[in-house]
C-alpha cells in the first residue's frame, strides 16, 4: 500500500494541448481562453524554497478541496474567482484529462492580481515571532512587551509582503504597501482580509484547528476585488491543533512542518539537489493534511 501511494503522486502535469499560464512550487495554471485559467493543484511539496524530490500523497486533492470549501465559506463578504471544479462541465479540450485533475483542479476566472501577499496573523510565530524579538514589532506594528511565541496578539494584525518568484517574500509595512498598491485598496485588501481570517479563525477553532497566520491573494476581477490562488490550506497557513497549544514554544503543526523537521536534522545544506524524503515521512506528512481537511470539512476527502 506504501508504494501504492507514493507511485500515486502527481509531480508534473503535461497537457500539450493547453498553454501554459504559470508554474509555481505546487500548482500548474494553464490558459484556457482570454478569460479563463485552469489550476492544477500536484502533490509536489517545497521546504527552504526548493521543491522536493519525492510527492505528498493527496497533497494536491486537499489543498483543492480544502480551497473550496473556504471559497464557499467567504462567499458572502469577498467575490471568489472560481467558475467550477466540476470537470465535466471544463472546455472539450480539458475533459480528455478527467481523470488526472479530479478532485486537484478549478476552473477559474483570470484577474489582474495584486502585487502583494495578504498576510493576517492571530498569533505570534514564525518570522513574526523572530521580528518581534529584535524589535517589539512585526511589520511596523507594536505589539506589548514579552510575549512568548506562539501567544495569541491581542488582535489579528494585518502584515502584507512582496511576492518574491524565488527566495522568501519580504514583509512591508502597510504604509509600504500603500506605496505599491493605491491606499484605498490597500485599505480594502487589509479590511477584507482581517474581516475573513476572523471568520474561518473563529470556525476553524470550534474544529479543534488554531489558524495561527495566514496569507492571501487577490486580483481585480468584473465582480471587483476578488479572492484568488488558494485559501486557508495548510500550505498557505499555520494550522495548529488547539487541543496541543501550550505558548511559549513552537507548536506541533498541520503543515509541511514536519517535513522541515525532518531536513533539519539530517542537516540538508539547503542547496540543490533537494533531498528525497523517506516513504515513512511522506506518509506521515499525507495524514497530517488529511487530518487538516477531515476536521475543517467534516467529510472524508474523495481519494
Amino acid at each position: 500500500m506504501t508504494t501504492e501511494l507514493l507511485d500515486s503522486v502527481l509531480l508534473q502535469t503535461d497537457f500539450p494541448e493547453l498553454e501554459l499560464h504559470a508554474s509555481g512550487k505546487v500548482r500548474d495554471v494553464y490558459r484556457l481562453d482570454n478569460e479563463h485559467l485552469l489550476f492544477v493543484a500536484t502533490d509536489r511539496i517545497s521546504a527552504f524554497d526548493y521543491v522536493l524530490a519525492t510527492g505528498i500523497p493527496h497533497k494536491g486533492k486537499v489543498l483543492t478541496q480544502i480551497s473550496l470549501f473556504w471559497f464557499d465559506f467567504l462567499k458572502d463578504i469577498v467575490p471568489n474567482h472560481v467558475v467550477t471544479a466540476d470537470v465535466t462541465r471544463y472546455p472539450a479540450a480539458v475533459k480528455r484529462h478527467a481523470r488526472q485533475l479530479r478532485g486537484r483542479s478549478m476552473m477559474v476566472v483570470r484577474g489582474e492580481m495584486f502585487p502583494v501577499e495578504c498576510v493576517v496573523r492571530g498569533y505570534l510565530s514564525g518570522s513574526g515571532w523572530k521580528e518581534y524579538q529584535s524589535t517589539g514589532k512585526v511589520c511596523g506594528i507594536a505589539l506589548p512587551a514579552l510575549l512568548r511565541e506562539a501567544d495569541q496578539l491581542p488582535e489579528p494584525i494585518f502584515t502584507p509582503a512582496t511576492k518574491a518568484t524565488t527566495g522568501h517574500d519580504v514583509n512591508l509595512s502597510f504604509e509600504q504597501m500603500c506605496k505599491i498598491v493605491a491606499p484605498d485598496e490597500s485599505r480594502q485588501l487589509r479590511d477584507i482580509s482581517l474581516t475573513i481570517y476572523k471568520k474561518a479563525a473563529d470556525y476553524a477553532r470550534r474544529r479543534g484547528i488554531i489558524i495561527a497566520d495566514t496569507k492571501f491573494e487577490f486580483g481585480r476581477t468584473a465582480a471587483g476585488i476578488t479572492l484568488a490562488d488558494e485559501v486557508l490550506t495548510p500550505d498557505s497557513s499555520r494550522f495548529w491543533p488547539a487541543d496541543t497549544y501550550q505558548p511559549g514554544k513552537a507548536q506541533e503543526s498541520y503543515d509541511k512542518q514536519y517535513v522541515r523537521d525532518y531536513l533539519e536534522e539530517m542537516r540538508w545544506n539547503k542547496q540543490p539537489p533537494a533531498p528525497a524524503l523517506p516513504a515513512e515521512v511522506a506518509l506521515r506528512t499525507s495524514e497530517k493534511y488529511l487530518e487538516a481537511y477531515r476536521r475543517l470539512t467534516g467529510r472524508e476527502l474523495n481519494v
